[in-house]
């Protein structure tokens, strides 16, 4: 189910269709189901449901409706006094409009693509099972027509509506009926209960509950929906595209619904970074990661440093076990939660629930993308961490990977790139791993950037941890800890923050990894280290020895390499006075980075700078290519060991 190609829904092909979209709103005929009409039997709300049963006064004969009548009698009873429709009431009935013609452009277009135009052109000449085909295709076409209408409104009203909208929850009783039959009975009797309940005296008290009931019933119709469309057939053509509004935001990938639960952010332990003893690769990261997110423009939903090419959407850290990864992931929470409070920014930890893998088909497929699909909303800022990444994101050619892991990397692929991939700059995903040669390729090759959680790795780190634990015995019972301190290193002073990524690096001249040294070294025999042919021909040899190795690779490389060039701290008073920059619109934003990245550039060195992101990169490679293989070697070595010693303690 690769969703791939995007389609534009053109403003001016819409205008065609709002004169058939008013046509609904002035009259639309319906007449109830027998079902519907017994609703009041059992009804858990007396009133309302007796009150839509008995709309047709009882006799079954069909009614005309008039949403739009129904909204001038509203302004009658709620403002007698004011000549023009209030706000409200105004942005509902365009809001109704609009989902109804867009809802018709998505017909239209389903007709086209499934089939459908050609069979209903031929009608009249089907056999048993064309006319199947025929009324089968009919009722997806409602279907998904219904869908994108409710879509639609709830696109334009639900910023409008009130955040409580539990009130007119319990005042609604249900839809008593939704048809499927042909689009036009979906729309007239969609539209026939839509104006049964806004006519009700007890639903609408003013024109703000308007927009709030109807966004409870717009809610409750895709509700409805996606309870049946499992019955539905020929749905191919809509779950392998998406639609997308012109100049606008509004889109449409298959039967996805994003305001379906808007995520809530998780509770996280507030960790500082000086808490965490060693990993300075991973603290600096972190560090540019959170300054770099919190310049994100709401305005301009974008983010300046994606144009400087300093921003990373997925990223990953990796290292062996107890090195700190989860005290990692929640520092850098700490880190966004604190700077967002202080500059009102709305933000969301969002990390990947482990429960995601699902046991039936699809299921995990359909829980990832709704993992997924927030990171798509541009007003907050998103932190993703996907802890134990090898759980959920695994070689897919491995043996025994089960179809939930497979689904749930088709679809973190397809939103990370692809036509899905939204990325205003607000939102990255961390993947922390202990095994980064488990994880499958292709996610690997997403990754931008990159970097070591290697836990204690100097003496004064171990010094250091040792204090964090003792220093508490020390609080409380004064003289009990009974031991030297060093002469010349004082507690924690190894452990603050790197000024920039030189500081970590101490210089790699030359690869680590014996293949890529070998590989380096056949291209410095034919080219000068500062000819750009260097790199053309190190990159032939290395893909001669890890055939996987792409053009994304080099892609990664280059974004490795302007992260370090947009590696420079942010002004301290920027963040203690908003306004000079975090408050600023996004040009002069931009403008101001270039210039701290201009200063900062000054005193670096680009082919050095190239040569040692090259270089770590692709030791980085052969890491992860060889680990794997390393590992099932030791085990089986190991293993032998075992065997061989109890041989001898049996002989004996």
């Amino acid at each position: 189910m690769e969703h791939n190609s995007t389609f534009p829904i053109k403003q001016n092909e819409l205008d065609m269709l709002r004169e058939e979209a008013s046509g609904y709103l002035k009259s639309v005929q319906w007449e109830q189901g027998q079902r519907a009409k017994n609703k009041d039997k059992d009804a858990k709300d007396e009133s309302i449901l007796l009150y839509l049963s008995r709309a047709n006064n009882g006799s079954g004969a069909t009614t005309i409706t008039s949403v739009s009548k129904t909204i001038l009698a509203l302004k009658k009873r709620l403002l007698p006094d004011s000549v023009a429709l209030p706000m409200c009431l105004n942005q509902t009935l365009y809001a109704v409009q609009e989902g109804l013609a867009l809802g018709a452009w998505i017909k239209d277009s389903y007709y086209d693509a499934s089939g459908l135009s050609a069979l209903n052109e031929r009608k009249a000449a089907l056999d048993s099972n064309g006319k199947r085909e025929f009324e089968s295709k009919m009722h997806t076409a409602t279907a998904f027509m219904l869908f994108a209408t409710a879509y639609n409104v709830l696109h334009n009203l639900k910023p409008h509506a009130s955040d409580d909208l539990s009130v007119m929850k319990q005042k609604f009783a249900g839809l008593p009926e939704v048809s499927f039959l042909s689009p036009l009975k979906g729309v007239a009797c969609t539209l026939f209960y839509f104006d049964k309940y806004l006519g009700h005296p007890d639903i609408i008290n003013s024109d703000k509950d308007v927009i709030d009931f109807t966004v409870v019933y717009f809610e409750a119709l895709i509700d409805e929906i996606q309870l049946r469309k499992s019955s539905l057939e020929y749905t191919e053509t809509i779950e392998d595209r998406t639609y997308k509004l012109e100049s606008s935001e509004f889109a449409i990938s298959g039967w996805s619904n994003v305001f379906a639960g808007t995520a809530k952010s998780v509770e996280f332990n507030k960790i500082r970074f000086e808490q965490i003893v060693g990993n300075r690769d991973a603290k600096h990261f972190a560090r540019r990661l959170t300054e770099r997110m919190l310049s994100y423009d709401f305005e301009a939903k974008q983010n300046p440093f994606q144009e400087l090419g300093g921003f990373m959407p997925v990223f990953m850290g990796y290292g062996i076990p107890g090195t700190g990864k989860s005290m990692l992931i929640a520092a850098i929470a700490t880190r966004l939660k604190e700077h967002c409070d202080n500059l009102d920014i709305p933000f969301l930890f969002h990390p990947m629930p482990d429960t995601l893998i699902s046991t039936f088909q699809g299921g995990s497929a359909e829980k990832m993308v709704e993992w997924m699909k927030p990171m798509q909303d541009p007003s907050k800022l998103i932190f993703a961490p996907i802890d134990d990444a090898e759980n959920n994101l695994q070689e897919r050619t491995a043996q025994g990977v089960s179809a939930g892991v497979k689904e749930v990397i088709g679809v973190f692929l397809r939103y990370t790139e692809g036509a899905y991939a939204v990325n205003y700059g607000n939102s990255s995903i961390g993947l922390f791993t202990n095994l980064p040669e488990m994880l499958d390729k292709a996610v690997i090759s997403r990754v931008q950037g990159r970097f070591k959680i290697d836990g204690a790795r100097t003496e004064h780190d171990f010094l250091d941890q040792d204090h964090l634990w003792w220093r508490k015995l020390d609080e409380t019972m004064p003289d009990f800890v009974n031991m030297t301190a060093p002469s010349d290193y004082t507690f924690l002073q190894d452990q603050g923050l790197a000024k920039n990524m030189g500081d970590i690096l101490n210089t790699v001249e030359k690869p680590s990894e014996v293949r890529v040294l070998e590989a380096y070294g056949k291209a410095e025999s034919k080219h000068g280290a500062n000819d750009h042919l260097f790199y053309a021909s190190l990159y032939k040899e290395i893909q001669n020895i890890f055939p996987f190795f792409s053009s994304r690779d080099v892609r990664n490389i280059q974004s490795a390499i302007s992260l370090r060039l947009t590696d420079f701290d942010l002004e301290q008073d920027w963040f203690d006075k908003p306004e000079i920059y975090f408050k600023q619109n996004y040009e002069t934003k931009f403008n101001m980075l270039q210039e701290l990245m201009k200063a900062n550039m000054k005193g670096l060195n680009f082919s050095d700078i190239r040569r040692q992101e090259v270089v770590r990169y692709l030791d980085n490679v052969a890491t992860i290519a060889d680990t794997d293989f390393k590992r099932k070697v030791d085990a089986r070595v190991s293993q032998m060991n075992i065997e061989t010693k109890a041989r001898e303690m049996f002989g004996k």
